[in-house]
């Protein structure tokens, strides 16, 4: 049996996501990468063919690990729920909620590899499938109803960690209930 790798590939994206953090994704490079998991540049092409597939691994893995709960949230009723899900996943995850208030095309998407490009797709048509899911169990599913549910349960509650991210302070313990308060005032007519 072979010994387990030192450099394995979460650790190798957490020092992306980290420098992403600090830097923006300009300052993702095999090298940097490299050098800030203490890693041989070989181990980060031995998981990574490309710069570019190292890009898009990082925010591949970023958004499912945030959409997982965001996902479940809004399966549920309560589009607050989803709203909160979105401030407290980010405090929890600031480095990962600092790639997230860029868009893959800040991370080259046009560049990935065809199957990252999928698997992206993918993933944005299963969040588009489940908030239009939600907007009909509310009763709530035109274009403006829809609309108001993507401002509600996406567009406030990340304007509110970018906000405190890029602003360099934490994202206060009451973020939560401020946008979770926004959601409902706005859903409710």
């Amino acid at each position: 049996m072979g010994r387990p790798p030192r450099h394995d590939m979460d650790r190798l994206l957490d020092a992306a996501a980290a420098l992403a953090a600090e830097g923006g994704p300009a300052a993702v490079t095999v090298t940097a990468v490299a050098r800030e998991a203490g890693a041989p540049s070989g181990s980060i092409y031995h998981r990574f063919p490309s710069r570019a597939a190292l890009l898009a691994e990082l925010w591949l893995r970023t958004v499912e690990r945030f959409q997982e709960g965001f996902l479940d949230a809004l399966d549920g009723d309560s589009p607050a729920a989803a709203a909160r899900h979105v401030v407290s996943w980010c405090r929890v995850h600031p480095a990962e909620a600092a790639v997230l208030l860029y868009g893959p095309v800040d991370f080259g998407e046009p560049t990935w590899p065809t199957d990252a490009r999928d698997r992206l797709a993918k993933r944005n048509a299963q969040v588009d499938r489940t908030l239009r899911a939600l907007a009909d169990r509310l009763g709530r599913s035109g274009a403006e109803d829809v609309d108001r549910l993507v401002l509600a349960t996406v567009d406030i509650p990340y304007s509110t960690v970018r906000r405190h991210l890029r602003g360099g302070s934490g994202i206060p313990e009451y973020a939560e209930d401020l946008v979770a308060d926004c959601a409902d005032r706005l859903l409710t007519r």
